[in-house]
Formats: structure tokens, sequence, C-alpha cells
């Protein structure tokens, strides 16, 4: 069976420009923190995996002084877990309220691959209340239940670009790295599908744009849809895309069929 594996925050919505800095900034205001992330400090900070992580990144000595924070760690440790939670909170708020609108080509593919059978699964290193928010508004509740998986959270202890996720995917999918596909939107995502042996489509974002994406399959701006086409940045599988990429150009780029179109073309070239 062919595994298409979603990642969740710049790959089915643009979520950090629009959910996740305004979710963060108001968190800060709420419990009187001395801080609000312009997006270009936020740009920075998406380098870090993670939600907790990058809340806990601020955690220097002269910022807990001036916060009046405690300097125990466990204590501190416990008050990101509150900020967290609340953030979370909020950012699911602007989820189910419709603010975060589907990537352009989102649904057609997930409706596309599921017709044709393929195991669909989101993995992400955001909390799984948010991701499942974002999947049921980008896919609709009734094709959101028809993902066989979704892998979120502190369920691995490494974040991206740890492989880690990936990993626990594959095993609870019973998939093959072969016969599997990764979409990403960072160069953190491209790593951690990389390191997993996992051949991976990046769709990048405004925060993404410039990042490296060396070792991916293709880049595109989006997936595109009719009237918003898509642009190709990027390609190195056998996939021809166009304006709008399909299922097929999704199909080109799995390790199996990269490895037998790459031999057919060999072979017409020797014949």
């Amino acid at each position: 069976m062919t595994t298409l594996i979603f990642d969740c925050d710049g790959v089915l919505a643009d979520t950090e420009r629009y959910g996740h800095l305004p979710a963060f900034n108001q968190t800060f205001r709420e419990f009187g923190l001395p801080v609000e992330w312009s997006e270009e400090q936020y740009a920075v900070k998406l380098r870090i995996g993670g939600g907790k992580e990058r809340m806990a990144s601020l955690l220097t000595e002269d910022f807990v002084a001036r916060a009046g924070l405690p300097s125990d760690p466990e204590r501190l440790a416990r008050e990101v877990a509150r900020w967290h939670r609340r953030k979370t909170e909020l950012y699911t708020a602007r989820v189910l309220a419709g603010e975060l609108p589907p990537r352009p080509g989102i649904r057609r593919i997930i409706e596309a691959a599921l017709a044709a059978g393929w195991q669909l699964a989101v993995a992400s290193t955001s909390a799984r209340e948010s991701v499942e928010a974002v999947l049921r508004v980008a896919a609709g509740a009734e094709l959101a239940r028809r993902f066989s998986g979704v892998f979120a959270g502190d369920v691995v202890a490494r974040k991206k670009p740890a492989p880690d996720i990936y990993w626990l995917a594959l095993q609870e999918l019973a998939a093959l790295p072969a016969q599997s596909l990764v979409i990403e939107d960072s160069q953190n995502g491209l790593e951690a599908a990389s390191a997993a042996g996992l051949s991976c489509v990046v769709t990048v974002n405004g925060y993404t744009a410039q990042e490296r994406f060396d070792t991916a399959a293709l880049v595109v701006s989006h997936l595109g849809d009719p009237g918003d086409p898509a642009q190709v940045l990027q390609n190195r599988s056998p996939a021809r895309p166009g304006a709008i990429i399909g299922l097929d150009d999704l199909a080109a780029c799995l390790p199996a069929r990269q490895a037998a179109v790459l031999a057919q073309r060999e072979l017409r070239g020797v014949t």
C-alpha cells in the first residue's frame, strides 16, 4: 500500500503567520511576559521544532529575572507547560473559527489519494489537539476520519529535524519507506524525512521559501488548484508536473517508482 504522510503547519494550512504567531503573542500578553515576537523573530524561532521548545528558548537568565519567573528548572518547566496549554487553546480556537484556510490543492490531493486506496497520515511537532483541528478544517470531518494516523506533539522525545516522528509513523502504519512519501514545508521537516529514508515533496511558504531543499524530490509553491496554479521550483524526480500537482506527480516521487522510471529510461536509451 502506498502511504502519504503530511506535515501539518505550512502544509495543510498556512498556520504559522495567521495562527501560531498571534496565539504565541496573545499568550505572552495574558501571562504578562515581556516579549512579543515580530514576524522576523518568529521566522528564526521556526528553526526550533515544537511550540513548547520555542517558548523555552526565551528562558535566558535575564528574561527569567525580568519576568519574575522561578529559577528552579522544574518550576520553570511547569510554567512553560502552562503557557503552551493556553497557546494551544487560543490557536485551536482560530482554526475552528475558519481563520486558517487550507493551502491550495490539499483537499483535492487528499480526496484523490483516498480514492486511489492510499494510506494517509499526519506527522507533526505541534500539539495533537492543534493538528487534529487543522486536519478537520483542511480535509473536512469525513475525510479526516479516514486518516490512518495522527502522530503529533510529545509522542517522540526528539522533534524534527530528528527523524523520530517518521520512524514512529512507519512503524505504526506498517509502511515501507520505498512505498511512502512525505509532504513537508521546511528544511527541518525535509531533514527529518530524509533521515528516516523517506522521499519528500516540499510545498514552501513565506517563512521557508529561502531555505535549502537539496534532497527533496520535488519543490513547489503549493499543490495548486484551478485558478491558483502551482509553481515548480525544483524537480529531481521523474514527475513532469504542470500548474496543478496531481496524484500521478506525487506517485512519481516515490522511491520505488523513481527507480522503475529511471530504469525504463536507461533501457530506452540503450535500445
